[in-house]
């Protein structure tokens, strides 16, 4: 008798006789032999987007749950989401099946430590931890590396209400101490929980400077990176052998002319975007660009904090989807009230909807890694095709996007680059943190209608599995084949 995946492998198959696409002659082709074998190839999610349980087994609210309970995804909760909390067993097979080699997914701090009372510092969630094991023990059985992050934009909201979250420095000892159980967006503009910024810079705001606070986050965040990191190596390295890193998010910048302002430029939002916690994990303090146009509004560094950063990771992890175009803007800095943006001192422009294709834009960055950092291990841990959210199985543009990505780290590869791994975001259609369920990036449609939640498997799926298992970038399906141009 055939699995409920069978069953849909082989009407996909059928289906895709009648929607096939022939993309042209094949001229760039490779396949998982190219890379080295050591090599890691993933997919990822988060905690809020796809768990659901959101109240179940203990759990309490993270500034997520707050965020998403306010209206700000059209009513869109996290409330349910893929139901992975209870259909973890039924990924996982989904994962092994098309030839997953690791999959990244981050943990739900308030379902560790959910106890209000004594705002998350205290006694461990038995339910919540036991659950955490469970899909580790599970992903190594089926042969998978688990890549585990702490922290996804969901920070407790018991946190948040005591001492204003990661705007204290609390949350060092605090955040510190989640990690010893495991052995931008949301301070200025306020796109993403928990919503702070301040007027003319955010909309809707609940509260916040936009002009400052978004920089205290910042170092704060290193502290505790640093603290758990120092903590990790202390106490449980030599026995674990595991290794800590940071993720860091960031478009592929292009000068919007050729001249030498607009190209300084780039380097200004490179210094912005990856030197403001780059550049302290590597060399202890931040770029000379941010110290001089933030000025006082940015933290410094104690000496002993310098030292507890500089060096404090094992890997970097990058998260990167597409390309924007960067135009000097001095006349920025003239203003005398700044946020984060204009404190850049550039015009960036783009539209993430309508960017075109551009692999190169990976492979820039990761060389950018490897001229500015020392070429760092590194994982790119993120990188998928925003599309919407409207059923189809047959997402040829994901599929493009992927052949044409993956082939920009194999580029990076040939040219010296460190990167270690890379991981496609993300493995379900979950609930995403800027536009809800409106848009889509997953492998896998779930139906949301169906209260069984139903995964079904993508284009995109077959094609990733047809790579992984050792096969071509070339997707046979019947007597059609589907060939991808790389420009």
């Amino acid at each position: 008798m055939m699995s409920a995946y069978q069953k849909w492998c082989l009407f996909f198959l059928l289906l895709l006789h009648l929607l096939v696409i022939v993309f042209g002659i094949k001229d760039y082709n490779y396949t998982r032999h190219d890379f080295p074998h050591s090599f890691v190839f993933g997919s990822g999610s988060a905690a809020y987007q796809v768990e659901g349980a959101a109240f179940e087994d203990g759990k309490t609210p993270s500034i997520w749950d707050t965020f998403a309970h306010a209206g700000f995804h059209d009513g869109a909760t996290g409330d349910i989401a893929c139901d992975s909390y209870h259909k973890y067993k039924e990924d996982i097979e989904l994962m092994a099946n098309i030839g997953l080699e690791a999959y990244r997914f981050s943990i739900s701090w308030s379902r560790l430590i959910p106890n209000k009372l004594v705002y998350g510092r205290g006694p461990v969630n038995l339910k919540g931890l036991q659950y955490y094991n469970n899909l580790i023990d599970e992903l190594i059985s089926h042969g998978m590396q688990p890549h585990v992050t702490l922290y996804h934009c969901d920070l407790p909201q018991a946190l948040e209400d005591e001492y204003m979250g990661w705007l204290s420095r609390k949350i060092v000892e605090d955040f510190t101490a989640f990690a010893n159980i495991l052995a931008l967006g949301g301070y200025d503009q306020g796109l993403i929980p928990p919503k702070r910024c301040s007027a003319p810079f955010g909309f809707n705001c609940t509260g916040g400077n936009s002009s400052t606070e978004v920089y205290i986050v910042g170092h704060n965040m290193l502290l505790a990176h640093s603290s758990a990191a120092r903590l990790y190596q202390r106490k449980y390295k030599y026995v674990q052998q595991g290794f800590v890193g940071i993720n860091v998010y960031s478009l592929a910048y292009l000068p919007y002319t050729n001249s030498e302002a607009d190209i300084i430029a780039v380097q200004q939002v490179l210094d912005f975007y990856i030197g403001w916690f780059i550049k302290p994990l590597i060399f202890g303090d931040y770029p000379q660009t941010m110290k001089k146009n933030v000025g006082s509004r940015l933290p410094t560094f104690t000496k002993r904090d310098s030292e507890l950063v500089k060096g404090s990771l094992d890997f970097i992890g990058l998260n990167h989807c597409a390309q924007a175009y960067v135009r000097d803007s001095p006349s920025s800095l003239q203003k005398d009230l700044r946020d984060f943006i204009l404190d850049i001192g550039v015009a960036i422009s783009f539209c993430l909807s309508q960017l075109p294709i551009r692999p190169a834009g990976l492979s820039d960055l990761l060389e950018h890694f490897k001229q500015v950092y020392g070429n760092p291990p590194i994982y790119v841990h993120e990188n998928g095709k925003q599309t919407q959210r409207n059923g189809t199985l047959n997402d040829t543009k994901r599929v493009e996007y992927l052949h044409a990505y993956i082939g920009g780290v194999l580029d990076a590869l040939r040219n010296g680059s460190n990167t270690r791994g890379y991981f496609q975001w993300s493995f379900l259609d979950g609930l995403e943190i800027l536009s809800g369920l409106k848009t889509s990036y997953g492998l896998f449609y779930v139906d949301l209608d169906d209260k069984e939640l139903t995964r079904y498997p993508k284009l995109s799926a077959f094609w990733y599995s047809n790579f992984l298992k050792r096969r071509s970038t070339v997707l046979e399906v019947g007597n059609k084949i589907i060939c991808f141009r790389r420009n």
